[in-house]
């Protein structure tokens, strides 16, 4: 589906004229917050520090949200507007991380759906303004660049505010939070192995962009991982562990940089090994990802309780020395 000459591609036109190299600067730093790395900081962030409800709210509106995405640019097939129009020129500094087809935009849907769901949940006012100016910055930012189209990033926006309101009845107002979570995560992994199901079988046109198709294959795998990983770590947690999430703030921040570090590591360095041993690149990420989510669900939240005892300790130190 081609949209040269069309209002799109006129609005992008005009952004492109009005482009210098501090605004450059700037919108890319901007995009940034919609990218995978800031969906994990900011989901461990009130997973392990905030709140496990609004964290798993959080993941669910990416984890699903993903996976509608991908599955959106696979059945849509529509270019990047420099495909569209050999004319138009982007921002070459986004072009690495603007891969594949164009419609609809993932950096807007992660964005929108992350900060619009921190938004909503919480009731600082400097929070929520913080939140709903990423909300359109970062938009903003994908047609500043030049890598999306508004109709990319307006469909995004749609989609991740349908998930954002969505859930937030579900997750928040519940009265059994066990029974809606396990719902939650019967419909987050059909989801996943319908896609999967999709990437595997469905009779792809001959032109399909190749790499695309891989990422969502990709995709698919490592979503299928990390949801049947957060499930298992869900229920671990609820029988077994059930760990608090309040502390004193240095410990919240000893927790979360301490415990980013091996998500990282997992994340970035296993890939490797693990496709040496397995001798499949798909399952070493699936199984890449389910190793991230029992990580943080499982084995970091058990050293909290550890964690917790040390202000105490030090409370009764200074106090036995007074």
């Amino acid at each position: 589906m081609i949209l040269k000459g069309c209002a799109y591609m006129w609005l992008l036109n005009q952004l492109e004229e009005i482009r210098n190299p501090v605004c450059d600067a700037i919108f890319s730093f901007i995009t940034m917050f919609g990218e995978e790395t800031v969906f994990i900081l900011l989901g461990l962030l009130f997973y392990w520090c905030i709140s496990k409800k609004q964290g798993y709210y959080l993941l669910s509106i990416g984890l699903i949200g993903t996976v509608l995405n991908q599955f959106l640019k696979l059945i849509f097939r529509i270019p990047r507007p420099w495909v569209q129009d050999e004319n138009f020129k982007i921002v070459e500094s986004a072009r690495e991380q603007a891969t594949g087809y164009s419609f609809p935009s993932g950096h807007t849907q992660t964005s929108v759906g992350i900060f619009g769901g921190i938004a909503l949940w919480n009731k600082n006012k400097i929070i929520k303004i913080l939140c709903v100016v990423l909300c359109v910055l970062v938009p903003f930012s994908r047609l500043y660049l030049g890598v999306h189209t508004p109709l990319d990033v307006g469909a995004s926006m749609v989609l991740a505010l349908v998930l954002v309101f969505g859930l937030f009845p579900l997750l928040r107002k519940t009265a059994n939070q066990t029974k809606t979570m396990r719902i939650m995560f019967v419909v987050m992994t059909v989801f996943a192995i319908s896609f999967l199901m999709f990437v595997l079988i469905y009779n792809f046109p001959a032109d399909v962009d190749a790499d695309n198709l891989a990422h969502g294959t990709e995709t698919a795998y490592k979503m299928l991982g990390v949801i049947l990983g957060l499930w298992l770590s869900f229920e671990i947690d609820n029988k077994y562990i059930n760990f608090k999430t309040e502390s004193v703030w240095w410990i919240q921040v000893l927790k979360l940089v301490m415990g980013l570090l091996p998500v990282l590591a997992i994340k970035s360095l296993l890939k490797t090994p693990l496709y040496v041993l397995l001798g499949n690149e798909l399952l070493a990420d699936g199984i890449r990802y389910f190793l991230i989510a029992i990580f943080a669900g499982i084995v970091w939240p058990i050293t909290f309780k550890y964690w917790n005892k040390l202000p105490k300790k030090e409370l009764g130190e200074e106090n036995g020395t007074k």
